[in-house]
């Protein structure tokens, strides 16, 4: 087995990180004290990812984020920058056993969609400065963005326009592939060469209560994983040469929350023979993901990267238990075309998962010291 020199990485991660407390006190005085300016906050936003740049590349990790630290949400605050899309801030739901749960946003199409602007170019070009700032061979900026199937599951037929869309096949999808292609270029033309999606919809058709609920919609959860697929593959058509795109299966990720359980095996031929993308992040830290079975389907030219470690719990996982689970995997795709990662972003929200600072950097060093174990490292 051997290291691997570009994206995705034997020692990976998905992308968000818990953002500090100074930066979280300047959000606050942004958004509900009126006591400081965008440019002000920016001032900080950019410290903080400065800072949090440096904790990647010290941990190990060949992949740098910004942390995610301008967001407040990992979806709402891309999408609602598209042409023709209109989004709802997501509610928290205490359920009657006293637990949480996250209620999805509404996403709406109200017009056509379509790339009105550069939405990420600016975070890119600050976050690929301060990666060459460090001076360190082998560190590759990456960009995550939420996956375009996200304008269609929540909604479903009814969440889009039929002023604008009086048939989805094929000018809905090709509007998106199409806008979401020019956000890609614009990336591309600035350097970026790392782009992960960051998909909901084909996990939570793991669970039965999701695809019940994509019935009473009036779709079919057995199609709808095909579907997405062709409409990932439409993206892909328009990915920039020499960039690498990835998807992240996500199943929920507030405060420690989740939304959806269940076994890959509903999507899993869709997603790993049919999607033309170059990897895949799985979850896999606990048995809401079921067992690895659903791995036979990898194409033998993708990567698939194990989220084995909770970003949800600060408890520590251990590498023998990692290496147990790896070799597992590996009974159903070939271990050189495995990865490892937490299971998800610490922080898919400003709001952060119930888990300390250093529980963050200790679990991230044990996927790096468990890669290069596995791997080797380069």
């Amino acid at each position: 087995m051997t290291a691997r020199s570009h994206p995705p990485f034997r020692a990976d991660h998905v992308g968000s990180f818990l953002r500090p407390g100074y930066l979280l006190e300047a959000r606050d005085q942004f958004f509900n004290q009126k006591s400081i300016s965008a440019e002000q906050l920016r001032l900080v936003e950019d410290r903080a990812i400065t800072e949090i740049v440096k904790f990647q590349a010290d941990v190990g990790l060949q992949s740098i984020t910004d942390g995610e630290f301008r967001r407040t949400y990992f979806h709402i605050d891309f999408l609602e920058q598209l042409g023709g899309v209109k989004t709802d801030i997501p509610v928290t739901i205490v359920k009657p056993d006293g637990t949480e749960e996250l209620a999805p946003p509404v996403i709406r199409v109200i017009d056509k969609v379509r790339h009105t602007k550069n939405i990420q170019l600016a975070d890119f070009q600050y976050l690929k400065a301060q990666v060459e700032a460090l001076g360190r061979p082998g560190l590759t900026p990456k960009v995550t963005i939420p996956s375009p199937t996200m304008l269609h599951f929540r909604g479903g037929r009814a969440g889009i326009s039929k002023t604008a869309y009086p048939e989805l096949d094929p000018v809905f999808y090709d509007d998106v592939a199409k806008a979401y292609g020019e956000e890609l270029q614009s990336l591309a033309d600035a350097g970026c060469t790392y782009v992960q999606m960051d998909d909901t919809n084909m996990a939570y058709l793991c669970d039965e209560r999701m695809r019940e609920a994509a019935r009473s919609r009036g779709d079919d959860p057995n199609e709808l994983p095909h579907r997405y697929a062709q409409f990932i593959n439409k993206v892909v058509d328009h990915k920039p040469a020499g960039m690498t795109l990835a998807m992240h299966l996500c199943r929920g990720n507030f405060k420690s929350t989740h939304a959806a359980a269940g076994n890959y095996e509903p999507v899993a031929e869709a997603l790993l023979s049919e999607m033309k993308l170059d990897a895949f992040f799985l979850e896999y830290d606990d048995e809401r993901s079921g067992d690895f079975r659903p791995l036979r389907f990898l194409s033998k030219d993708k990567i698939v990267v194990l989220g084995l470690v909770t970003t949800k719990f600060g408890q520590l996982e251990t590498k023998d238990a990692l290496k147990r689970r790896i070799e597992e995997a590996a009974k159903y795709a070939p271990l050189d075309q495995m990865c490892l990662s937490p299971q998800c972003g610490f922080s898919s929200t400003v709001h952060g998962n119930n888990i300390a600072m250093e529980d963050q950097r200790r679990k991230l060093a044990l996927v790096v010291e468990t890669a290069n174990e596995v791997w080797g490292s380069a």
